[in-house]
């Protein structure tokens, strides 16, 4: 059943927004996409009704607490954790992370290994960077392909050791659009002994996330990357988060995922992470009936998230592909990622490019004069870039899809492109 592209855009109000009576084309999405009227509903209720904070006896603080129950239900089940309790919520991914490397680094002694790698996002880097610079910790890189854009994971099973204690990569490449083998990788690394942290911030928008599958330790996502509010997740095994000690205030919770979130938590944030979910949910009992068969292992809101990421990324991959081809019949352009119409299905569809006719922040610029959103430089992927030798050359322009785009933006975006350069 194809996707309903209309009634998927009537939801979503600032796609009717213009400037100058011209459209808003939107194709920096891997910076943060729009979010569907339920997203804004439910957070302006939540700020209505149940603007409070918890442990009261009233009404709104109770209310309050029920939609934080409400939004550990749903991210359990978007990413098929065993339980809520297995659900951290805080502010972005770079400080989940961050904290939750002060919290695994009580488990290291110096000398011990981990392992980062040249595609993730610095948000994956940076705080395991510093955690090995305080405690002595050794730091192992799994590069990639600068021709493929891909990982070789002979050369991941060569960085392994019997020190390795943690292996943080990332699901989707925010600069390539890779999607990466994490199954593969945490397999490999659990049988090293090592725990793994996964990035899933890029490929949440546009693929199912089951933890259970994957065998990692951690996942950490971000619901403003996925039609929600700016708000992160992070998923942890439900014995690892039992067993850490977290750095928190003495009257906050010693048990459960409370004692990870610092301080009061953002309750109309948490309204619309719920409401994120429920939004994929309501594609996936509608447009994605079709897909239910496929996934007959799980029932309720859980197969219909993974019906919608089935449907959704197919579509996707359509403009992903138009949007390549149309790059490739551009005077010296190069894209910086996997463009073979046959493996649309490893990568995400954000898409890089350079060209050396001109640096890619004139071409947001140009673009932006068009009314088309996107981004250029590094996106925070300083590994990425510096691999590729963009690092001194502005990094890249990134034009990012998602299911509310449609081929006409890709047409425009592409003349646009055409006549600017």
């Amino acid at each position: 059943m194809p996707i309903d592209i209309e009634k998927i855009r009537s939801q979503f109000p600032s796609l009717a927004v213009t400037d100058d009576n011209r459209a808003r084309i939107y194709f920096d999405n891997p910076g943060g996409t729009q979010v569907p009227r339920i997203v804004i509903d439910r957070m302006t209720d939540c700020l209505i009704r149940n603007n409070a904070n918890l442990g009261g006896a009233f009404a709104s603080s109770i209310g309050a607490g029920a939609i934080i129950d409400g939004a550990r239900a749903a991210m359990a089940d978007f990413v098929n954790a065993t339980s809520p309790d297995e659900i951290v919520f805080g502010q972005n991914m770079t400080t989940l992370t961050f904290s939750m490397s002060r919290s695994l680094g009580r488990r290291f002694t110096a000398g011990d290994e981990i392992v980062l790698t040249r595609m993730d996002h610095d948000g994956n880097v940076s705080p395991w960077l510093l955690l090995a610079r305080d405690l002595g910790l050794t730091v192992k890189w799994l590069d990639f392909n600068p021709e493929t854009f891909e990982f070789d994971l002979a050369d991941f099973a060569a960085v392994l050791g019997p020190r390795t204690r943690l292996v943080a990569v990332n699901h989707a490449s925010n600069a390539t659009g890779t999607i990466n083998d994490v199954k593969a990788i945490s397999r490999m690394a659990k049988e090293a002994g090592a725990l793994v942290y996964v990035d899933s911030v890029q490929y949440a928008p546009h693929g199912s996330n089951d933890v259970q599958d994957i065998g990692c330790d951690f996942l950490v996502c971000s619901a403003y990357k996925f039609f929600g509010p700016h708000q992160s997740i992070l998923w942890g095994r439900a014995e690892l988060l039992a067993e850490l000690e977290a750095y928190k205030v003495r009257p906050a919770a010693s048990t459960g995922p409370e004692k990870f979130e610092t301080g009061t938590q953002s309750h109309e944030g948490l309204a619309g992470v719920t409401a994120a979910v429920d939004y994929f949910a309501g594609i996936g009992a509608t447009m994605g009936a079709d897909q239910h068969a496929r996934h007959a292992g799980f029932s309720g809101r859980r197969r219909d998230v993974r019906a919608a990421m089935d449907v959704l990324f197919a579509y996707e991959k359509t403009l992903a592909e138009r949007l390549i081809d149309g790059l490739t019949a551009l005077p010296d352009v190069t894209i910086q990622g996997i463009t073979a119409p046959e493996a649309m299905g490893r990568r995400v569809p954000t898409i890089s490019f350079t060209t050396p006719r001109h640096a890619p922040r004139a071409l947001a610029e140009a673009l932006a004069a068009e009314n088309v959103f996107a981004w250029s430089g590094h996106n925070y992927a300083v590994e990425a870039i510096g691999r590729l030798g963009l690092a001194e050359k502005g990094g890249v322009l990134r034009l990012g899809l998602a299911h509310y785009n449609t081929a006409a933006e890709v047409d425009i975006v592409i003349d646009a492109l055409r006549r600017v350069m």
